[in-house]
């Protein structure tokens, strides 16, 4: 089986679980495994940083799971807490160089816990809207990222970022703006949007998304990793690597939801 087909039944196999779940499991149910999939991906993400800079791997994954729960839970998340009692172990506890291990571990407290945490003000909106948003979200973003990588594997000539991620192409990137407002028209019955605002969605929503692995792909490339896990099948690496294009999406695409 050749890799487009391999990794777009892995992905499409993926994408069918998360919708089902979204659509039959109660938002109650759904939190839980929402936090569980961030942390997941903030713990991947500090073992990669910890292999080149200080991390405070348990401290930062306690910090990532305790923002979620006061974020998802209740009315206004405990981030100020939460930095100064990192602030705190950083300047008590470790002993070389805390500075360096604070920075990092408020990094990934900030890229995945509080960047992706937004996806619970889509879910927040009025039930079926918010998961229907929430769903159009995640669809719109990871369709393109096929699209960018369809495209970018058989018509890839001109680099975009060489130094960055040497796959990504130009028209890697075209082939992402066009699958994602392919779909993000076609749900347009759906969404109730107008085509002016489904193209926008979906060229935003592409730029974030590419954004989002292109970030990705600079950690690891200064860490000297390739993926930040391997049990994913075709080669589709862990739990940072399957939500690093989604990672800005719902903060960045929630204003233009709403709007």
């Amino acid at each position: 089986m050749n890799p487009i087909a391999k990794r777009t039944i892995v992905a499409l196999s993926v994408a069918a679980l998360v919708v089902a779940g979204l659509v039959y499991a109660p938002l109650c149910a759904v939190k839980p495994v929402v936090i569980a999939l961030i942390i997941l991906a903030q713990l991947e993400l500090l073992q990669i940083v910890s292999r080149k800079y200080p991390a405070m791997v348990v401290p930062g994954v306690l910090a990532g799971a305790a923002y979620l729960v006061s974020r998802f839970y209740f009315p206004s998340s405990a981030i100020s807490l939460i930095i100064f009692a990192l602030a705190a172990f950083a300047a008590f506890r470790v002993k070389e160089r805390p500075v360096a291990a604070l920075a990092t571990t408020v990094f990934s407290l900030v890229y995945l816990p509080v960047m992706l945490g937004a996806i619970i003000d889509i879910a927040r909106l009025q039930s079926a809207t918010g998961t229907l948003y929430l769903l159009y979200t995640i669809a719109i973003v990871k369709i393109s990222d096929m699209g960018g990588f369809a495209f970018g594997l058989a018509f890839g000539k001109h680099k975009m970022c060489p130094a960055i991620s040497p796959n990504k192409s130009w028209e890697g990137l075209a082939g992402s703006v066009f699958a994602s407002c392919v779909i993000s028209c076609s749900l347009m019955a759906l969404t109730g949007f107008g085509w002016g605002k489904s193209l926008a969605l979906g060229v935003v929503a592409a730029l974030v998304g590419t954004a989002g692995d292109l970030v990705e792909s600079r950690i690891k490339r200064e860490c000297e990793v390739k993926d930040s896990a391997t049990f994913m099948p075709a080669g589709m690496g862990g739990f940072l690597d399957m939500l690093d294009s989604l990672v800005f999406a719902p903060a960045l695409l929630y204003p233009l939801l709403t709007a």
